[in-house]
């Protein structure tokens, strides 16, 4: 009988050494906030969620490790075992890590290590898991994607300033990411082989590697264009458009005895629910035992617009029910014309009804939802990536809907409220077909598909996300799109789209 071999543990190392002088910052770059979350949260979610990685240590820039200790725990990342002041060089850094990774090791014991940026947020699982895969064969990999820019060398001369010396073929330039991936004892001996070099200086593991144990080759693994470091200005702002843009892959979905168990004796309210998606939603959430309130204009005679018939409502379901768990919103209103053209009582009627209810709503359920730990669903629409020629007030306020989302998932986190938006491909609803007139059938979301998606939506625990639903596509493979990948996709493939 063959022997079976024990799968190595892997453990992520980020190192997050560097200041912020670079993008004008007082504080380490790491700490500054992008989408509502510090740089170095983004990136530890990303391990915290991956399968592959068993734990994590942080190298934290000296001064600055209460601060990642109040990350950690409110994230309550339960991954992150260890967070130590890194060194003044980047080579300093790594040898704190493979010091404090040695300790508590069995002779003759070895250890799949990723060191990685902690000012790369935007991080795929997808690499992760194949870094890890690759060190079953290999013992020292990088990331890297092809150079889309050619690569000069140049030499400065005196006063003249630079010139070209060479142009290297950009078909064999690549540009280094990380993670870098290595078995601990490789890395351990090129440093140790490095020390004996007085004038050792390196800006990454790979390098000295390379250069020091030139006879272990360096297996690359393909990177991805978004896992950008945040380095410069402008990146501060591209990777927070990033984080805005991206969306949520659709929560898997329950069994029915599952779905019956998670709603009997909950309350939701659903504010749009006289047809469509909303009536769907209701209905749905009804037939699992939810005790439902569908509220709109047509059946219930409420206004969302009326921030009184909008405390009525949750007051009155609250006083016979006891508890509020889920607050639905997917009322709105579209109307097609040019601004120009547009009277004041349209305007007025699509800021009220699209935007200003969803904030009453909001500020309403708020002490409700607190109460249960329970969440606030909001709706946008594809247009909300790009303003649309004859409907901007509808883009404009579905826009909105996600930045309310982000926002306030930040701000009610610390009660345990969720907050999150779905966004679905255009859906077959009457308040489409009244603006677009009858399409081609099979072209158009079911309101049925999207209501379902949202009850997943509200019995999962994310927060603060987008969550697209879209027609499957059948030529897609299934599970490797991630969700900058989707938003994207978005962005590029439904310039056309309205829900």
């Amino acid at each position: 009988m063959s022997q079976r071999i024990a799968k190595s543990r892997t453990t992520a190392v980020i190192l997050a050494g560097g200041t912020g002088q670079r993008v004008g910052l007082s504080i380490p770059k790491q700490l500054l906030k992008i989408a509502g979350k510090a740089v170095i949260e983004h990136t530890l979610t990303t391990f915290e969620k991956a399968d592959s990685v068993d734990d994590v240590i942080v190298l934290m820039a000296p001064g600055y490790v209460p601060d990642v200790e109040k990350i950690v725990a409110k994230a309550g990342f339960t991954k992150v075992t260890r967070i130590i002041e890194g060194g003044t060089t980047r080579n300093e850094t790594t040898e704190r890590a493979i010091s404090a990774l040695g300790e508590g090791l069995a002779d003759g014991e070895d250890l799949n290590v990723l060191f990685h940026d902690a000012v790369r947020p935007l991080l795929s699982r997808r690499v992760i898991d194949d870094c890890v895969a690759a060190l079953e064969r290999y013992q020292a990999v990088d990331v890297a994607i092809p150079s889309a820019d050619t690569i000069i060398v140049t030499r400065t001369h005196g006063d003249d300033g630079e010139f070209i010396t060479e142009i290297p073929d950009r078909s064999r330039l690549r540009r280094g990411q990380t993670p870098q991936a290595f078995k601990l004892s490789t890395i351990r001996r090129a440093y140790e082989v490095a020390a004996g070099d007085p004038n050792f200086q390196a800006t990454d593991d790979c390098s000295v590697v390379l250069r020091y144990l030139p006879d272990v080759p360096i297996h690359v693994v393909a990177g991805d264009e978004y896992n950008m470091k945040v380095t410069q200005p402008v990146d501060v702002f591209i990777a927070d458009k990033l984080f805005q843009l991206a969306s949520t892959a659709t929560p898997e979905p329950y069994g029915e005895e599952v779905y019956r168990e998670l709603l009997t004796g909950k309350t939701v309210v659903v504010f749009g629910g006289s047809y469509g998606i909303g009536k769907d939603i209701a209905e749905l959430a009804e037939s699992y035992g939810a005790t439902v309130y569908a509220l709109g204009r047509s059946t219930t005679g409420t206004h969302v617009e009326n921030p009184e018939e909008v405390d009525d409502a949750l007051s009155k379901a609250y006083s016979e029910t006891g508890r509020i768990d889920y607050v639905v919103n997917t009322a709105g209103v579209l109307r097609i014309g040019k601004l120009a053209e547009t009277d004041n009582a349209t305007i007025e009627e699509a800021l009220k009804v699209n935007y200003l209810a969803p904030v009453q709503i909001a500020r309403s359920a708020y002490k409700y939802l607190a109460e249960t730990k329970g969440q606030l669903l909001l709706y946008t629409s594809s247009s909300y990536t790009r303003g649309r020629a004859e409907y901007s007030l509808y883009s404009s306020t579905k826009a909105a809907m996600v930045n309310l989302t982000q926002a306030l998932s930040d701000e009610w986190a610390g009660d345990g409220v969720r907050v999150n938006c779905v966004n679905p491909e255009r859906t077959a609803t009457p308040m489409r077909t009244k603006a677009f007139g009858q399409e081609p059938a099979g072209s158009l979301l079911s309101s049925e598909a999207v209501a379902r998606t949202s009850l997943d939506v509200l019995l999962s625990e994310l927060t603060g996300h987008v969550i697209d639903v879209r027609q499957q596509d059948p030529t897609a493979p299934a599970g490797k799109a991630s969700g900058f990948e989707q938003a994207l996709a978005s962005v590029l493939d439904r310039q056309d789209g309205v829900a």
